[in-house]
């Protein structure tokens, strides 16, 4: 135990940052904002092809009865 406090009591010094800490809340702002760009460029995707759309809702139970894959239950 006496070897943990005595390594701890000697490194008082602060580890230097690379740069001031503002710049890692930028950088980390500026990816949350592309990636939410990126999620919001997806919006309304299955109804740019009504027709595929349509195809698709006619070809599936759409009132909760069990699918040939059983993913509703």
């Amino acid at each position: 135990m006496s070897v943990l406090v005595s390594t701890l009591a000697a490194v008082n010094e602060p580890v230097a940052l690379p740069m001031p800490p503002i710049v890692f809340g930028l950088i980390a702002a500026v990816i949350f904002i592309a990636l939410g760009f990126v999620t919001w460029s997806y919006r309304d995707v299955a109804n740019r092809h009504p027709q595929k759309s349509a195809k698709f809702a006619s070809s599936h139970d759409v009132h909760g009865h069990a699918d040939r894959t059983g993913a509703d239950h």
